[in-house]
């Protein structure tokens, strides 16, 4: 009898653990990276090289240490500071999709630093050194015409953010969704963004399209674009055949790289998702290793991120 009780009391005391982390992830939106008992520190999360991020208070990428690599900095001629370019991502609530912890911080901040630096380093664009960090409810939403968000099949929307990402891209603004992959990803992302913008339809951009050749010209096939994220691809990559190209599965529908756009009544691009891709590894992994920046960073990445940032901000 005191047998059977152990065992439902130390039943009991895993059910209760296991609820109040599922509470803790439901109620923070952050993942594991979320932490109680932290009086009036605001909602924590944690970046992939272990930094807490106050979700409260962040504004800017710089504010948050590099795991990746060190971003140089750079200022810009006084008094202009409103005619750069921002790197701005969204910051949202994370939803209950399944396994993985990362949302909204996927790839931050290196990814925004650093993409912001080659922009700066390698075109005549000038760029904000610090990048943004904002909600889709703040009130100077409306000054940033582009706007990154990774990983959307993990965010969840309210009406209130619903209502200020359609009053956004109707009034000109521009969304980039990257790095989610497979059907499932892909389906539960139109669900979110139905919600924005009732009926409106995905057009699968092809090669051919100006995008691909405004700054750098790049060829088809779409696949070679794709850009797997760095963990998965060490794991499966054989330096002694560098012709390998390991797989990018990552479940039904992950095969091929697509890039899709929503059009406005005047055709012209209001969002565009990179799906089954992640191309913001290319941009925030490029100093870890360098058969993967030579592979997948240099010829890939940024090229389409440099291409994708001057259609956007020019069409």
């Amino acid at each position: 009898m005191r047998t059977s009780r152990r065992i439902l009391l130390s039943v009991a005391i895993v059910l209760f653990s296991l609820g109040l982390c599922l509470a803790q992830f439901r109620s923070g939106g952050g993942g594991r990276g979320r932490f109680w008992g932290q009086d009036d520190s605001g909602p924590l999360v944690r970046t992939e090289g272990g930094e807490l991020v106050n979700e409260d208070t962040v504004r800017t990428a710089r504010e948050t240490a590099n795991h990746s690599t060190d971003t140089p900095t750079w200022t810009n001629a006084p008094g202009f500071e409103q005619d750069t370019f921002t790197f701005t991502r969204i910051l949202y609530r994370h939803g209950f999709y399944g396994p993985g912890w990362l949302g909204w911080v996927n790839d931050y901040p290196d990814a925004d630093l650093n993409l912001s630096w080659r922009l700066q380093q390698m075109t005549s664009l000038t760029t904000d050194p610090d990048g943004r960090v904002i909600r889709l409810t703040d009130a100077d939403l409306a000054q940033y015409p582009f706007i990154f968000l990774s990983h959307p099949e993990r965010m969840d929307l309210n009406d209130d953010e619903a209502r200020a990402l359609r009053q956004y891209l109707l009034n000109g603004g521009v969304l980039l969704l990257d790095d989610f992959w497979g059907d499932r990803a892909w389906q539960t992302c139109e669900d979110h963004m139905k919600h924005v913008l009732p009926g409106r339809a995905w057009s699968e951009l092809p090669m051919e399209h100006p995008l691909f050749h405004c700054v750098f010209d790049l060829r088809g096939p779409m696949k070679t674009l794709q850009v797997p994220t760095l963990q998965r691809w060490l794991r499966d990559y054989n330096p002694d055949d560098p012709e390998s190209m390991p797989s990018t599965w990552r479940g039904p529908g992950s095969e091929e790289m697509h890039v899709r756009a929503w059009l406005d009544d005047k055709q012209r691009i209001m969002a565009l998702a990179i799906h089954n891709s992640d191309t913001g590894d290319g941009w925030e992994r490029e100093g870890e290793n360098e058969t993967y920046f030579k592979l997948f960073s240099e010829p890939r990445a940024y090229p389409l991120g440099i291409n994708l940032v001057f259609y956007l901000m020019t069409h």
